[in-house]
């Protein structure tokens, strides 16, 4: 009678053993190491510089003297340097007529450079990526991208191959998110994560405002990241991937239309902002906060925080004596000590500062990275980061956000822990001593600072 007794403790007890085992697999398994990542540097030749962005606007006879002076207004404050990149196309005087090579040249150029350079860097080869993530927005021929990839660099015939597109400037960290879950079902495994975007066949040569804006922001560059489940390569990894956060409000109307790929009246397609952009991206920015803040704050700062919210919905008489600037505000710096923020424009990087209470060494890296490169839609996160890099910001055990937006309207963010050495200065080599400048000079505003302000009916970026 005593023997069934201990059996049951003894069932009970391996039931156990081997539920803790499984979940402890499991976590190993979801465990996601960035091992190293690249970001594009095109050719020189390929400058955009005060004088060619100029001579671009003037070369579309469409435009009046109103619209020659938004657009130039635009470039005067969009907060770019002179050392931006664009197509080959654009420069040879054919954005009105881009052909289908055009794109595929333009792809083509930062695959044969950046992906080559990161398995040089990384020691590993194509041969021994079991998947693959590709995203570009605004470009999807026959065979995808991701396939070009395959055959371009002779990769495995069971290589999972995923191509994304139509996701805009947050898709860098959807694309991490999908690698990340696609590790989860194959054991020590690696991943490719490529981001780029096509900008040859995509220049819009109307004259709606709203559809302009596009032309002055996005510029040519790229990242090829390589990640990583294996616990076996944790040492040789740059960073572990603590959390990573998705918000998608695309359900809202307002949302869904504010960065729209659409015809103008006179049939020429191109991407529309509208005013309502900034609303959606504070919206989809409050929605990820709520999942993101309980994640990666300590216990202390949300009750602070708590405490502070009840006491001024129980008390609002006393708060509003003591003139306290409207609502309490999380701070975030008690649980990152780095943020990565998506370079979409002085108004999107101003907006963030404003909004987790950041000061100006905060979101530097952003500024600069919008200076000198532009914006490159999903792979820009990746050139802040590697600013905070060159400029030997990252040390082992700091927490580094990232935050971007995107068409949708989508707001997604991630949390990296440093773990090895971060002292690469990558694309940044050539400059970063020059970074921050004392005084960021404005080309355009040299050049261009005698434009007077149109009227006010513009979104501001």
């Amino acid at each position: 009678m005593e023997l069934l007794p201990l059996l049951t403790v003894f069932l009970l007890v391996h039931a156990v053993a081997i539920l803790a085992w499984t979940a402890a697999a499991r976590r190993r398994q979801s465990r996601c190491y960035l091992l190293d990542y690249v970001c594009h540097k095109p050719s020189g030749e390929r400058k955009v510089s005060t004088e060619i962005a100029g001579n671009v606007i003037e070369r579309n006879k469409r435009l009046g003297l109103p619209d020659y002076r938004f657009l130039l207004r635009v470039i005067v404050r969009s907060g770019i340097g002179e050392e931006t990149y664009c197509p080959r196309n654009i420069l040879e005087h054919r954005e009105d007529s881009p052909t289908h090579q055009d794109a595929l040249d333009e792809m083509d150029a930062f695959f044969d450079e950046a992906i080559a350079e990161l398995f040089a860097k990384s020691g590993f080869g194509p041969q021994d990526v079991d998947v693959l993530v590709f995203n570009v927005s605004m470009l999807s021929p026959a065979p995808s991208l991701a396939s070009r990839i395959v055959r371009r660099y002779g990769m495995r015939k069971d290589v999972a191959a995923y191509n994304l597109t139509g996701m805009g400037c947050s898709a860098g960290l959807i694309s991490l998110d999908l690698a990340r879950k696609a590790l989860r079902t194959r054991p020590r495994a690696l991943a490719l994560v490529v981001s780029s975007e096509s900008i040859a066949p995509n220049w819009y040569s109307g004259t709606d405002k709203s559809m302009m804006l596009a032309n002055c922001l996005f510029r040519c560059g790229g990242s090829a990241v390589l990640i990583t489940n294996d616990p076996a390569l944790r040492g040789r990894a740059k960073m572990e991937l603590r959390c990573l956060v998705r918000a998608n409000i695309a359900a809202n109307d307002d949302a869904h239309a504010c960065a729209l790929q659409r015809e103008d009246a006179e049939g020429r397609v191109g991407i529309s902002l509208s005013k309502a952009l900034p609303k959606a991206a504070v919206r989809a920015f409050a929605v990820n906060l709520r999942t993101l803040a309980p994640s990666i704050l300590p216990v202390a700062e949300l009750a602070r925080f708590a405490a502070r919210l009840i006491s001024k919905r129980l008390f609002p008489r006393m708060h509003a004596s003591k003139k306290t600037d409207g609502a309490p505000k999380i701070n975030f710096k008690t649980g990152v000590d780095h943020f990565c923020l998506h370079p979409g424009g002085t108004a999107v990087i101003e907006a963030v500062k404003q909004n987790l209470g950041l000061d100006d060494d905060d979101v530097e890296p952003a500024r600069m990275t919008l200076h000198r490169w532009g914006n490159t839609s999903a792979s820009s996160l990746w050139y802040v980061l590697s600013y905070m890099e060159a400029k030997g910001k990252l040390k082992q055990g700091d927490r580094v956000l990232m935050l971007t937006f995107g068409s949708g309207f989508k707001c997604n963010s991630c949390v990296w822990e440093v773990t090895g050495d971060m002292a690469d200065k990558g694309a940044w080599a050539d400059c970063i001593d020059a970074y921050p400048p004392e005084s960021l000079a404005n080309p355009y505003m040299d050049k261009f600072g005698w434009i007077n302000d149109v009227d006010g009916d513009t979104l501001v970026i």
